[in-house]
C-alpha cells in the first residue's frame, strides 16, 4: 500500500509512494517553499556575526497563511501588539529559515527516493527526517487548512461534489493528514 509511513528496519520511517503521489508532494512542497520565500530583506548575510544580530520583520504577514505560519506571539494585554513585533523580529528570520530546511529535507528525500519493482517511490527517513518530514507535512497542512478555511466543525468539507473546485486541495488536505498521524505513529 503507498502513502502510508511504517517503521524502517533499523528505525526511522518509510514511505511508499506511487509516482504521481511523489509528483503531488514535491510540487506541494516546492510551492511551500515559494509562499515562506527567503523573507522581508532577502537572504542572511554572508558574515556569521552579521547574519547572529540580523533582525526579522516586526509586522505579521498580510497573507493568511503566511500569518497561520508565523503567528504573533502575543494574543492577549495592553502591549500584546508591541510585544509581539520585538518577539518576531527576533524570531521570524530563524523559525523561517528552519521551515525552509525542513521543506528543502523532504524535497530531497523525495528525490533520492529508491525505485521499488513494481515502480512505486520508497523514501526512507532517518530519526532527523522523520523530524523534519513531521514538520514540513504540518506547516503545509496549516497552508491548505488556511486556503480552504477548515474549521474544527466543517463536516461538509468531507462531501464535496466532484464539481466543487476546492475538492483536490481538500483530498491532499486529507491525505497530509494521514501521512501525518501515520509518521508520528511510526516515531512513537
Amino acid at each position: 500500500m503507498t502513502g502510508l509511513f511504517k517503521r524502517a528496519r533499523g528505525g526511522g520511517a518509510q514511505l511508499t509512494l506511487d509516482p504521481v503521489e511523489a509528483s503531488i508532494l514535491r510540487n506541494l512542497m516546492v510551492q511551500m517553499l515559494e509562499l515562506i520565500g527567503p523573507g522581508p530583506g532577502g537572504d542572511t548575510p554572508e558574515d556569521p556575526l552579521a547574519a547572529l544580530f540580523a533582525e526579522g520583520p516586526s509586522k505579521a504577514p498580510a497573507d493568511p497563511a503566511l500569518a497561520r505560519l508565523f503567528p504573533d506571539a502575543y494574543a492577549e494585554g495592553p502591549d500584546a501588539a508591541e510585544h509581539s513585533a520585538e518577539f518576531r523580529r527576533f524570531t521570524e528570520n530563524d523559525l523561517r529559515a528552519r521551515k525552509r530546511e525542513d521543506a528543502f529535507a523532504l524535497i530531497r528525500a523525495i528525490d533520492a527516493a529508491e525505485d521499488t519493482r513494481r515502480g512505486d517511490l520508497r523514501l526512507t527517513l532517518d530519526e532527523e527526517g522523520c523530524r523534519r518530514a513531521l514538520g514540513a507535512l504540518n506547516d503545509l497542512r496549516l497552508t491548505l487548512g488556511t486556503r480552504l478555511g477548515v474549521s474544527e466543525d466543517d463536516e461538509d468539507l468531507y462531501s464535496l461534489p466532484d464539481e466543487d473546485e476546492r475538492k483536490p486541495l481538500v483530498m491532499a488536505y486529507l491525505w497530509l493528514g494521514g501521512l501525518q498521524e501515520t509518521l508520528i505513529e511510526t516515531m512513537m
